[in-house]
C-alpha cells in the first residue's frame, strides 16, 4: 500500500525530531540511535555520514545478458545514480530480472513472458518498500519490464521516473533494414520455398547488430512512447538510440529529476490521471502501436487506481488518426523517427489539434503543454515517416475492440486497413500454438481459413503467449491477406495481418472460443466491431453442456500461482 502524503503537522513534527521532510520513507531506516545497525550496513555500500541526510533514490536496473534489449542497462543505471547524486540525493542501484520474448517465442518458455511483468513489478515494489527509498528511477528495455517498472512506481506512489533503454539500430541485409520480425517472416518464406538456407542464415546473422529494443513500432517502442505521453518519462526519452550520448544524458537527467519531484512533492498518481492515460492512448494510436498497449495500459491504470477500460480505446480511436509509417504494418524502423526529431513534434501536432490534454502534469514538474511550448509542430520537409493530420495513413484508430458471440467481454484487433476491414472464413481449430504452427509450416492452411488458437489465455496457457511465430509464418508464406488468425492469446508488436487476440472470456474458462469446431463459419467485421461464429444459440448451449474444463497444465511454481491469481485479459491480466 502506498504511503500517505504527510500533513503539514506531521512534517513539522518530523522536522522537530531532526528528520527532514523530504526523507519521508528512508528516515525510519537511518535516524536515531536504534538505527545504528542500518547505518552500519550502508557504510560499506558507499554511504557517508552526510548521505544519511539526503533523499534515497532507488535506481531499478533491468540489466541482463539474456537479451540485447537490456544488455547495456547496467551502464545507464550508473548514469542515473550520478544524476541523483549531483542533484543532492543519494542514488542506490539495485537489479531485477528480465526475460527475452524473442528468444522464448514459440516455445513453452514464452509462457513466462507476461508472468515476468508481475514478478518484476513485485520485485521493484519489494526493494523500494523494504529499503525505505524516497524516490525511484526505473530503467527498462524489453516489452514486459517496461510496464512492470511503471506498475511498481504507481503502486508505491513515491516520486519516480521511467527511463526507456532505447531502440536498437537496424541490421542490414542485401541493402535493406532487417530486424527480429524479418527473421520470423524469413522462417515462413523458407518453409514456403521462397528463400534458401543461405538467405535465411543471412537474415538471422544480421538482424540484431547490438544493444537495444526491437526496432519497429513493436511493443517496446510502443510502451516507451505511451509512458512518455503519460508524463512518466522525460521528453523524447522514447525516441533515442540505446547506444547514444542522448540516452546517457536522459538517464543522468532522470536521476536529478526525481530529486526535483521529491522537493516539489509531485507523486506518480499526481501525474498518472485519467487524462494522462488518454494522452498515452492517443499517441499509441497515432504511432500505429502494438495491441499489447491495451493490456499494459489497463494494468498500469489498475496499479494507479485509475478507471480505464478497453472501451476507452474505441472512444479515443474514433477521433485519432494513424500518422506513422512504421513497422510492422509500415515501412520504417524506429531509428528513422529518431533521426527526424522523435516523438515531440508529433505530440505538438496532436496538442495543437486538441487531441492531447496539455494541462497534465509530467515528471519534469511542468505540464505537457509547457514541455512542448518550444517544440515545432512539424518535421523536416520530404520525410515520409510521419504524415500530417490532413493526410493520415488511417483516419481513425487501428486498435479495434470487437464484441460478439465469440467475444462477449471483448477482443483486440490491430487493423491497419491494408489487410481489409472484413473477413469471413472457415475455422481451423488448434488447442495450442505449437499445433497451429505445425499446420502452417506443413502447408495445411488454405485461403479463406480462420486459424483458431485457443487455450493460450492468461489462465489456460498459462501466460497468454504471443503468436509471432504463427503470424510471421503466415506472412512469410504469402497468406497475410488470405487467412485470419484469432486467439485468446496475444500478439507480439511485430505481428501484422488480419489477427484478433485477447478474446474473452478465454477458452480455459469455458468462453465461446472453447466451443468452436472445425468447419464453423466465422465472421469478423472491423467496421461494425464484431466477431462472431455462425452457430445458433441453441447449438452453442448444447456444446457447452458437453464441455469440460481441462486440468491446469501446471500445479506448482510461478505459472501455477499466476494461473490462480490472474484476471481476464479484458481487465489487463493483473494479479493484484
Amino acid at each position: 500500500m502506498a504511503a500517505k502524503k504527510p500533513t503539514k503537522k506531521k512534517a513539522a513534527k518530523s522536522k522537530a525530531k531532526g528528520i527532514p521532510a523530504h526523507r519521508q520513507f528512508s528516515s525510519p531506516m537511518l535516524d536515531g540511535p536504534d538505527r545504528a545497525p542500518s547505518r552500519a550496513m550502508l557504510h560499506p555500500v558507499g554511504f557517508s555520514n552526510a548521505d544519511f541526510e539526503k533523499s534515497i533514490i532507488g535506481i531499478a536496473s533491468t540489466w541482463s545478458m539474456v537479451t540485447p534489449c537490456n544488455m547495456h542497462i547496467d551502464k545507464l543505471a550508473k548514469e542515473s545514480v550520478k544524476g541523483a547524486d549531483a542533484a543532492g540525493g543519494k542514488g542506490m542501484e539495485f537489479n531485477t530480472i528480465t526475460i527475452s520474448d524473442g528468444i522464448s517465442m514459440g516455445t513453452e518458455g514464452m509462457k513466462y513472458s507476461l508472468v515476468s511483468r508481475e514478478v518484476i513489478a513485485d520485485s521493484i515494489e519489494t526493494v523500494v518498500g523494504c529499503e525505505g527509498m524516497d524516490g525511484v528511477v526505473a530503467i527498462g528495455g524489453c516489452d514486459k519490464n517496461m510496464p512492470a517498472c511503471v506498475m511498481a512506481i504507481a503502486r508505491m506512489n513515491r516520486p519516480g521516473i521511467f527511463v526507456y533503454g532505447g531502440t536498437i539500430k537496424p541490421g542490414c541485409f542485401k541493402g535493406e533494414d532487417v530486424d527480429i520480425v524479418s527473421v520470423f517472416e524469413a522462417v515462413g518464406k523458407h518453409s514456403a520455398g521462397a528463400i534458401d538456407d543461405e538467405e535465411l542464415e543471412g537474415v538471422t546473422e544480421t538482424a540484431i547488430p547490438g544493444p537495444g529494443s526491437c526496432g519497429g513500432m513493436y511493443t517496446a517502442n510502443t510502451m516507451a512512447s505511451a509512458i512518455e505521453a503519460m508524463g512518466m518519462s522525460l521528453p523524447n526519452s522514447s525516441a533515442q538510440a540505446a547506444v547514444s550520448d542522448e540516452k546517457m544524458m536522459d538517464c543522468f537527467d532522470a536521476g536529478a529529476a526525481v530529486v526535483n519531484l521529491i522537493n516539489k512533492s509531485i507523486r506518480p498518481r499526481d501525474i498518472m490521471t485519467k487524462k494522462a492515460f488518454e494522452n498515452a492512448i492517443t499517441v499509441v494510436t497515432a504511432l500505429g502501436g502494438s495491441t499489447n498497449a491495451v493490456l499494459h495500459l489497463l494494468a498500469i491504470a489498475d496499479a494507479a487506481g485509475v478507471r480505464l477500460s478497453i472501451d476507452d480505446f474505441t472512444r479515443i480511436g474514433k477521433k485519432t488518426p494513424v500518422l506513422a509509417d512504421l513497422k510492422p504494418s509500415g515501412a520504417n524502423v524506429m531509428m528513422k523517427l529518431v533521426e527526424i526529431g522523435g516523438t515531440l513534434p508529433l505530440m505538438k501536432m496532436l496538442l495543437n489539434a486538441g487531441l492531447l490534454h496539455g494541462d497534465c502534469m509530467t515528471v519534469t514538474g511542468k505540464t505537457m503543454a509547457q514541455n512542448l511550448s518550444k517544440v515545432k509542430a512539424s518535421y523536416e520537409k520530404g520525410q515520409t515517416i510521419i504524415r500530417s493530420l490532413k493526410n493520415p495513413i488511417k483516419k481513425d484508430g487501428h486498435l479495434v475492440i470487437l464484441y460478439g458471440n465469440l467475444a462477449p467481454e471483448g477482443a483486440v484487433a490491430k487493423i491497419s486497413g491494408k489487410e481489409g476491414l472484413t473477413f469471413n472464413g472457415i475455422a481451423r481449430v488448434y488447442d495450442s500454438e505449437e499445433k497451429a504452427m505445425k499446420a502452417i509450416l506443413g502447408g495445411k492452411i488454405k485461403k479463406g481459413d480462420v486459424i483458431v488458437i485457443r487455450m493460450e489465455g492468461p489462465k489456460g496457457g498459462p501466460g497468454m503467449r504471443e503468436m509471432l511465430g504463427p503470424t510471421g509464418a503466415i506472412m512469410g508464406a504469402g497468406l497475410g491477406k488470405d487467412v485470419a488468425l484469432i486467439t485468446d492469446g496475444r500478439f507480439s508488436g511485430g505481428s501484422h495481418g488480419f489477427v484478433i487476440g485477447h478474446i474473452t472470456p478465454e477458452a480455459f474458462d469455458g468462453g465461446p472460443l472453447a466451443l468452436v469446431n472445425n468447419g464453423d463459419k466465422i465472421s469478423i467485421d472491423a467496421e461494425k466491431r464484431e466477431i462472431s461464429v455462425k452457430v445458433s444459440k441453441k447449438e452453442m448451449a448444447e456444446r457447452k453442456k458437453d464441455w469440460k474444463q481441462p486440468k491446469p497444465r501446471y500445479t506448482k511454481g510461478v505459472l501455477a500461482k499466476y494461473a490462480k491469481l490472474v484476471s481476464s485479459a479484458s481487465t489487463g491480466a493483473v494479479t493484484d
